[in-house]
């Protein structure tokens, strides 16, 4: 997941009206950004932004959320915001009590810690966000996997030279976010989590593209989810080169909350921006029909996303979270 990314650019590359002096540190020359990332057609734009996405995992998976194209996806829990929308994805359904993104411990059962107790999948379940909320919504203290977020060093034992750098990284570089670190040290702990202890189930969360559109810089926006992009490829390259997971491994990319479409509304989200309830959803798996980007189909959730992990895994969240929404329509 990577925090706040709006479907608009996900689907149509970057926005020219938004890539200016103004929405960019503080009247910088947006000139580089803009040759790098405009085009004349959406689709010049999107393979710019994100060229990974748009060469392989939409090409090989299945791809909803292109309004566009007549697909819709969006959260159901009422907030537009991250903490709700981060339980909704991982529960299944929204929950009024989660009305605010204090780091408190969610009172419902994630679909990874249900996952955590199935004896085939026991501690092979791991959650990595930027944002040190991420830790409240797996509910830290109770799932019983393993869980890193924001600055705090990942302790393995033995430890690894790649994570000794990163840990002290961690330590030592700016904080620019009293509780959220930049992307690039919480996606490459857990990579070296992967390679070292290979679990069943990994959830990452990254957040720079909300952080900069919260902070009206559309162009470090757009060059995070161009990283996101990178991170995506580094990831799919990782899996592909280790046995267990190559062509056995499905993927899920989304985002927590959209954002306002027009005007200034792009930097912020909420229940006063409805239209902010809007995200998109993408799938990539072996044995999954490469349906590309979905046309002309019929809207799905949020809450459809814990059910697909589990049944991608050859478990029934469904069975367990009566209030969970059904899977994807990713199968037959």
């Amino acid at each position: 997941m990577t925090d706040g990314l709006r479907w608009q650019e996900l689907f149509r590359g970057a926005d020219a009206s938004l890539l200016t002096k103004e929405n960019y540190w503080d009247g910088r020359d947006p000139a580089p950004l803009q040759q790098r990332f405009l085009a004349p057609t959406a689709g010049e734009r999107r393979a710019k932004l994100m060229p990974f996405f748009w060469s392989l995992f939409a090409k090989e998976g299945v791809v909803f959320g292109d309004q566009d194209a007549g697909s819709t996806a969006s959260v159901t829990n009422g907030f537009n915001f991250s903490y709700p929308g981060y339980s909704e994805t991982l529960t299944g359904h929204g929950d009024p009590r989660i009305d605010s993104n204090d780091n408190k411990p969610n009172p419902n059962r994630t679909v990874l810690e249900w996952l955590n107790t199935q004896p085939r999948l026991h501690n092979s379940v791991a959650a990595f966000g930027a944002w040190e909320v991420i830790s409240g919504v797996v509910n830290a203290r109770r799932c019983g996997f393993t869980v890193n977020t924001s600055y705090a060093p990942l302790q393995l034992s033995p430890s690894t030279p790649v994570l000794d750098a990163i840990n002290l990284q961690k330590q030592y570089a700016p904080h620019v976010w009293d509780d959220e670190s930049f992307d690039a040290p919480t996606f490459f702990t857990a990579l070296e989590y992967l390679r070292v202890k290979r679990p069943h189930v990994l959830f990452l969360s990254l957040g720079e593209t909300d952080d900069w559109a919260h902070g009206k810089n559309y162009g470090e926006y757009l060059l995070s989810a161009n990283r996101v992009d990178t991170y995506l490829e580094t990831l799919w390259t990782t899996l592909q080169a280790m046995p267990q997971y190559r062509d056995n491994t499905a993927i899920l990319f989304t985002t927590d909350h959209g954002r306002g479409a027009t005007g200034d509304g792009w930097t912020s989200h909420g229940q006063k921006l409805p239209e902010s309830k809007n995200i998109f959803i993408a799938v990539m798996a072996p044995g999954l029909p490469a349906r590309g980007v979905l046309t002309q189909v019929p809207a799905v959730t949020q809450s459809q996303i814990a059910a697909t992990m589990s049944r991608f895994l050859g478990q029934d969240w469904n069975a367990a979270e009566k209030q969970a929404g059904k899977p994807l329509p990713l199968w037959p």
